[in-house]
């Protein structure tokens, strides 16, 4: 496909979706370094080995899932014309995005709950991968909680159509993207603690 055919906005839509791979990608090379790094470390005589992640882990990737399927109906209800069902499932994906997030930031008191703090003399250097990894990726979900928000209030404006979606889709495939990241983080550190 020569990327130079089209017209303006097809060049202007496409242009956009690469700027949002890019994005991603780097995305994935900066996580793929973190857990690199966790099973480099995994070999230190320090490490804290049979850590067993907190329940709040495992709420959460419920709850992260279940957002991503909400988006999906949104996205399909949007293409057929039903308005009032894509805003019931948008409003329904950033409450599970919300969720994800008390759940994220409960799993970490859980984890204090144990003994463990990021630093300090009850730190260890497991621990810190533990919480640098999921409070990026909370960081990352925070971003999508903001993209989501512009797609309801665009969806409010009635800016959205099944001919013009693509703030909604580059949202969309964004919100998947740090869903199936989270997917992936949790059982990395699942089977590696």
């Amino acid at each position: 496909m020569d990327l130079t055919q089209g017209t303006e906005k097809e060049k202007h839509d496409r242009a956009k979706k690469m700027m949002l791979w890019f994005g991603i990608v780097s995305l994935l090379m900066s996580f793929a370094g973190w857990t690199s790094a966790f099973v480099v470390s995994s070999s230190r005589e320090d490490w804290l080995d049979g850590f067993k992640l907190p329940s709040a882990f495992t709420v959460s990737v419920v709850l992260i899932i279940l957002s991503s399927v909400a988006f999906i109906l949104a996205k399909r209800a949007l293409k057929s014309g039903n308005r009032p069902q894509t805003t019931t499932f948008l409003i329904v994906t950033l409450g599970l995005g919300i969720g994800f997030i008390v759940t994220q930031l409960v799993g970490f008191q859980q984890i204090i709950e144990l003994g463990y703090n990021f630093t300090g003399p009850t730190s260890n250097i497991t621990m810190s991968y533990i919480y640098i990894i999921a409070a990026v990726h909370i960081l990352h979900v925070a971003v999508g909680l903001i993209c989501l928000l512009v797609v309801i209030y665009n969806h409010f404006k009635q800016k959205y159509s099944a001919e013009n979606m693509l703030g909604f889709e580059l949202a969309a495939n964004f919100w998947h993207f740090v869903d199936i990241l989270w997917l992936y983080l949790f059982l990395f550190l699942f089977f590696m603690s």
